[in-house]
């Protein structure tokens, strides 16, 4: 029985991923593509080894079973192709990074372009979403979020600002109708713009100032979900509907531009970093490889300048 390794090769990719749209979009490949070779592969085999549906692609029994041999099998032929890669003089590849939307907003737009620069045959994926996820699972080579929000058993590297705040703001037509709060119990019901994640989990706003911390429950007319629907959370502030309540440096140029004012900025809570985090259990592929490099020597060089 004669197999195709690309067959074998598109069955991993298509069950690792949970779909051939994924499994496309990870492999540079085209469904299509990837959907006749797995038939091929189960005409060959004669057995079923992947049921599909509209919404989803799940390993049968026998494709499970055969998932389970070719994994390892898989991950020593990356691992082999990998260390090649180490004896080239640039790094080549690609780079699949599965961020939070502040990361992308935030941290990568100040390292991607010079990264890339550097490294001209990586090529840069970046999946954002507040989601929690295994970056594995998602056939992403690392991950970044903040602390608490950390896979277990990963190795993670501090990227970007190690020190953030949260920050009120509002637009000055709404301070000058309803006055500027001293104190987060101030804030009016009915005053605040609200988010949610998207796993549902309600975001409640915590302010601290001299030992004392206060958290409240914001209420108001307006709830977006964390994602793109900040922007109109944002924009919706600037023309007057209320306070709202987010990453200092998100709200930074708007309070710059005069479109929106500090509310309550001695009792703008700090809060550390966010990580970049990957799996120490496996070969550490060389265009994430370069990455980390290159952060923590950005990191180094930022040190080295505040001296």
């Amino acid at each position: 029985m004669k197999i195709e390794l690309g067959d074998l090769s598109a069955f991993v990719a298509v069950a690792r991923a949970g779909g051939f749209r994924e499994a496309a979009r990870v492999t540079d490949g085209s469904a299509s593509g990837l959907s006749e070779a797995v038939r091929r592969l189960e005409a060959r085999l004669g057995v079923r080894l992947l049921n599909r549906t509209t919404r989803s692609v799940v390993p049968t029994e026998a494709g499970n079973s055969l998932l389970a041999r070719l994994d390892p099998v898989w991950s020593e032929i990356d691992s082999a192709l990998d260390v090649v890669n180490g004896f080239r003089d640039t790094p080549t590849g690609t780079l699949r990074l599965n961020v939070s939307m502040s990361a992308a907003r935030l941290v990568l737009p100040s390292i991607v372009p010079a990264f890339l620069a550097r490294y001209p045959e990586i090529r840069l994926e970046v999946v954002a979403e507040e989601s929690f996820v295994d970056v594995l699972a998602a056939g992403c080579d690392a991950g970044i979020r903040y602390e608490e929000r950390l896979e277990q058993d990963m190795i993670a590297v501090p990227i970007g600002p190690r020190i953030q705040r949260m920050a009120a703001a509002a637009s000055p037509a709404w301070l000058a109708r309803h006055g500027m709060p001293a104190h987060p119990r101030e804030l009016a019901p009915g005053a605040c713009i609200r988010a949610r994640f998207a796993s549902g989990a309600m975001i409640h706003w915590t302010f601290e100032r001299g030992g004392e911390t206060v958290t409240i429950e914001p209420n108001g007319q307006l709830l977006v979900q964390v994602g793109g629907a900040l922007d109109l959370a944002i924009d919706s502030a600037v023309q007057g509907l209320g306070v709202i309540y987010l990453f200092e440096d998100w709200l930074a140029p708007y309070v710059e531009r005069g479109l929106l004012q500090p509310v309550l900025q001695p009792w703008w809570p700090q809060f550390s970093g966010p990580y970049l985090y990957y799996s120490g259990r496996r070969l550490v592929p060389a265009p994430l490889r370069a990455f980390i490099d290159f952060i923590r020597n950005d990191a180094a060089a930022a040190v080295l300048s505040q001296n």
